[in-house]
């Protein structure tokens, strides 16, 4: 699963140290080859996590999120290029003025 299947959630799990509920996005695509369609992708599936969170649905299908924090984590495999960051700040102003959390973080090479 990854940014490129719009209607599938990749990940659900409680983060213990605090609790929230992260829904994680996993993003393998660089940024350097098909910039627009890499934004496009990313766009379709956060709205598609939004329509998740916000329908409900993230309640049928994990019981345990009621009562807590919501964060949308993106997990990159390469650094957000100079678009993506631009969009990213402003995906993460809407998605916090919806009450959730949007972050980033660049996955480590094992």
């Amino acid at each position: 699963m990854s940014v490129d299947q719009a209607d599938t959630i990749d990940v659900a799990t409680i983060d213990k140290a605090s609790g929230e509920l992260w829904l994680t996005i996993s993003d393998h695509l660089p940024w350097d080859e098909n910039e627009g369609d890499h934004l496009v992708l990313l766009q379709n599936k956060l709205n598609a996590y939004l329509r998740f969170i916000e329908s409900g649905e993230v309640f049928k299908k994990v019981p345990d999120a009621k009562g807590r924090g919501i964060v949308i984590n993106l997990v990159g495999k390469f650094p957000l290029s100079q678009k993506a960051d631009f969009f990213f700040g402003k995906a993460r102003a809407a998605t916090e003025s919806a009450g959730f959390r949007l972050q980033f973080s660049l996955m480590r090479p094992n």
